[in-house]
């Protein structure tokens, strides 16, 4: 208890902290507290000193009164983290309501990526990115942690076709523009690659001459050839100028992307237009051709092309033959080659011309069978006399061509169509593709010459006809049609007559007119010229003269063939011997309904 009365409470106790201390000391104490601690300032990046790792935080230290905390999530990128490095981060807040110091690496990147992006655009600087993905349009690029866009022009300066196989490589790009207000990015890989073509493309155009060999890419295709980069520079290759063959489209040999062997054969003054070609890199195929093929030599090769005059037959890449549509077939008629082959077709030919140094080739393909007019029994099949079937293949004024086989056509003459109708153009008897009869009236093998006949096939009406018809004879007749001369009748057994205009007056004065039937009488018959004119007029008004003048014009042409025939006297001997043949015409006109049918 004693010792208690001694102690100096009063010496002891203080009003409040750090009143135990003089100025000096509390001054010297402010001065060392201070110089240990950071000045720091919101929404600013600074350096941190990592101090602790646990399983949710990274505990930093930068130099503030209090560390700071940051989630582990924010240093995925550095998997090797350990106390002691140093990091960027970003003074979110110096005090948050739990009196803590709040930091974020996230954003300390972000601002430090935007600064970085900036200054690669103000220093045209290369950067490199990572290809996240495909987007509309292009690729999405990781550059400093923020996404940019590249448009699918800017990543090649040839087309590109597939953008996947860029995702998840790295390249090099430029910002070409920032739009901070959409804290968009765009970037261009073709910046960098043009930069290297324009030293490649004025090294090449420098050097460019015809005949020069290169190697390019064929950047793009079309129908009459293809577009080759030559490292800077296009070039355009022919279609005609990529294969010897014959080709249809350069798909047909060349893909996108290939990379070729070309050959300069042209190019203007400015060498804006470089003309390529390839087939040029190798010899024409016609000087591989065996020595051994001549005229005459049998040759198998495909059909490339038909047109209307022939058709063309590849031997090789690069060598064909014409073969005419004339020389496809025997036949005289000319066809659509197309009646024969078609492309793609397989066959063999014969050589009819050759020319290596202008290197053409004639063909045929009908000389693989015989002529059929130098065939053996080519005379007797045709005899005259013969009858055979054939097709009507052409027709002209004067008659028609009907082809009997393959190669063997011959000639109807206009006249021997019909004993009884007067044509004028065969269209009126037959059309073309028709079958018809005929008889063969004339053959002449050396001339290749076929006569034919269809009439033939029947005897000749006209011997029966005289004897029907004779002069003073009087018929039924129709009348057809009329002209000015006269008018053309429809006598009996579908034979024609003509009546001048004077012989068709009637009894009354009036004139016949078409459609009307009446009687009329033959004033002149000619066989050989198978003509009959007739009168109605005659009919009712005797003109002597008139008959006995037709009567001596005719009895004077039959007497020249028959001199000992006897005239014909009188009309009604005429009539009674018409008369008597009625069983002929009868017969007559059986055969010549069976002949029309």
């Amino acid at each position: 208890m004693s010792n208690q009365k001694e102690f100096n409470w009063d010496n002891f106790s203080t009003k409040g902290f750090g009143d135990g201390y003089s100025k000096e000391q509390k001054a010297d104490m402010e001065a060392m507290y201070a110089g240990t601690l950071n000045t720091i300032t919101e929404k600013e990046v600074i350096k941190g000193t990592v101090v602790g790792i646990n399983d949710k935080d990274v505990i930093i230290n930068i130099g503030f009164k209090s560390d700071g905390l940051v989630p582990v999530s924010e240093f995925r990128d550095l998997p090797n983290l350990k106390i002691g490095d140093q990091v960027e981060l970003f003074i979110e807040e110096q005090e948050n309501s739990l009196g803590q110091l709040v930091l974020s690496r996230k954003k300390a990147r972000m601002v430090r990526a935007w600064t970085d992006i900036e200054d690669a655009l103000t220093n045209d600087s290369v950067i490199e990115g990572l290809v996240k993905r495909r987007t509309k349009g292009g690729l999405i690029v990781d550059i400093y942690g923020v996404e940019a866009f590249l448009p699918g022009s800017q990543i090649d300066v040839k087309p590109i076709r597939d953008f996947d196989i860029y995702v998840g490589k790295k390249m090099e790009v430029k910002v070409v523009k920032i739009n901070h207000t959409n804290d968009n990015v765009v970037v261009s890989h073709k910046v960098l690659i043009e930069k290297d073509l324009e030293k490649q493309k004025a090294e090449i155009l420098n050097n460019l001459e015809k005949g020069q060999v290169l190697e390019g890419v064929i950047k793009n295709m079309t129908n009459f050839g293809v577009f080759i980069d030559l490292g800077g520079v296009d070039g355009l290759l022919h279609i005609t100028d990529i294969s010897w063959g014959r080709i249809n489209h350069p798909e047909e040999v060349l893909n996108l992307d290939d990379k070729v062997q070309v050959v300069v054969l042209d190019f203007d003054d400015d060498k804006k237009r470089i003309s390529l070609g390839m087939k040029q890199l190798t010899s024409h195929p016609w000087d591989a051709l065996s020595a051994e093929l001549e005229v005459g030599s049998r040759v198998k090769g495909k059909i490339v092309n038909v047109a209307d005059y022939g058709a063309f037959l590849e031997l090789a890449p690069g060598v064909e033959g014409l073969i005419h549509v004339s020389e496809m077939s025997w036949s005289q008629h000319l066809r659509n080659p197309a009646d024969f082959v078609k492309v793609g077709d397989e066959i063999e030919a014969v050589v009819l011309t050759l020319d290596k140094d202008e290197r053409k080739m004639s063909l045929g393909i009908k000389q693989l069978t015989e002529d059929p007019w130098t065939k053996g029994d080519m005379a007797a099949k045709y005899a005259v006399g013969t009858k055979h079937k054939g097709v009507v293949r052409n027709l002209t004024n004067f008659g028609l061509f009907l082809e009997l086989e393959e190669g063997i056509d011959g000639l109807v003459h206009v006249s021997d169509l019909s004993w009884t109708k007067k044509i004028k153009h065969p269209s009126e008897f037959v059309k073309v593709g028709d079958e018809l009869a005929v008889a063969v009236l004339e053959l002449d093998v050396d001339n290749r010459r076929l006569a034919l006949g269809h009439k033939q096939l029947e005897e000749n009406p006209w011997d029966t006809f005289e004897t029907v018809f004779p002069i003073g004879s009087v018929h039924k007749c129709t009348v057809n049609s009329k002209n000015d001369k006269g008018a053309v009748l429809e006598l009996p057994y579908g034979l024609e007559g003509f009546a001048t205009s004077k012989n068709l007056e009637k009894e009354d004065g009036s004139t016949v007119e078409v459609g009307e039937s009446l009687d009329f009488k033959v004033i002149e018959f000619s066989k050989d010229d198978k003509r009959i004119v007739l009168s109605h007029t005659a009919t009712f008004k005797e003109d002597a003269k008139a008959t006995a003048t037709a009567a001596a014009k005719a009895a004077d042409k039959k007497g020249k063939k028959k001199a000992d025939e006897p005239k014909a006297e009188a009309p009604a001997a005429a009539e009674k011997s018409t008369f008597g043949d009625i069983d002929a015409l009868a017969e007559l006109k059986e055969k010549m309904e069976g002949g029309k049918k």
